[in-house]
């Protein structure tokens, strides 16, 4: 069996966000990068499937240079091997463009990504690539097991939750709830350096968006606290100046 995992490299949580050259974009100085969280879960749910029916796990990326730290974390993980599309990663498009002309030839059986990635939130590139590929693609997963070609998958949606099954090979992009992450031991770690690691130069259309400018939301406003026994100045406050009611 073989899965590719789509990893991204997205600054941690923690980060303050600033921008540079007339607020076009944003500013890396000081920021640490990891792997997005939901891929993350994408990877070790694969891990766990071949650990158990045996197989390799592939992890790529597009990105320059510097996301290779973050790549090696994926490999230290227990990833088999890993794939850098050497470009910036601009637009979603542009992303699962890269990811499905080099999978198109490697014969992956199914290709795991996150829901989305946790700084631009756009949640489009497994549903991108399952068209490029011409894949079943089944957004926001809490559960896969897979056997004899076959997946049977969960997710959530409005009132309940769906169960699916499809064939390989297919495209999924991982929710909370399908696994916990794992942290990369000593061995692991060790074990990573020698992991190969493809650079490939991208390839296809260019970008089709260029950012203009970004924008910081408004800073929160005063709060004003109202004692829990007098509610009709509560009301008050929400009916004639806040004007919600």
């Amino acid at each position: 069996m073989k899965i590719l995992v789509c990893i991204s490299n997205v600054p941690d949580t923690t980060t303050k966000v600033t921008f540079t050259d007339n607020s076009t974009k944003f500013n890396t100085q000081g920021v640490q990068f990891i792997i997005n969280p939901y891929d993350e879960l994408a990877l070790t749910r694969a891990l766990e499937i071949i650990e158990k029916s045996g197989g390799t796990v592939t992890v790529i990326n597009v990105g320059l240079a510097e996301t290779e730290p973050s790549i090696r974390k994926a490999l230290a993980i227990g990833a088999n091997d890993a794939v850098r599309i050497n470009a910036e990663p601009v637009d979603a498009y542009f992303v699962a463009e890269q990811i499905a002309n080099y999978a198109k030839s490697e014969g992956f059986d199914f290709i795991l990504t996150g829901r989305e990635s946790i700084d631009y939130n756009g949640g489009m590139v497994a549903g991108l690539l399952g068209e490029m590929l011409s894949m079943p693609s089944i957004n926001v997963i809490t559960s896969i097991e897979v056997e004899n070609n076959m997946a049977k998958l969960e997710r959530d949606i409005d009132g309940g939750r769906e169960k699916l099954e499809v064939a390989f090979p297919f495209v999924a992009s991982a929710q909370k709830e399908l696994t916990e992450p794992r942290i990369p031991n000593m061995r692991g770690i060790m074990a990573a350096r020698s992991k190969p690691l493809k650079v490939v130069d991208p390839s296809g259309s260019q970008a089709n968006t260029q950012t203009t400018s970004f924008e910081l939301p408004a800073p929160k406003g005063a709060c004003k606290l109202i004692d829990a026994a007098d509610a009709g100045k509560l009301i008050e406050l929400l009916h004639n100046e806040a004007k919600v009611i």
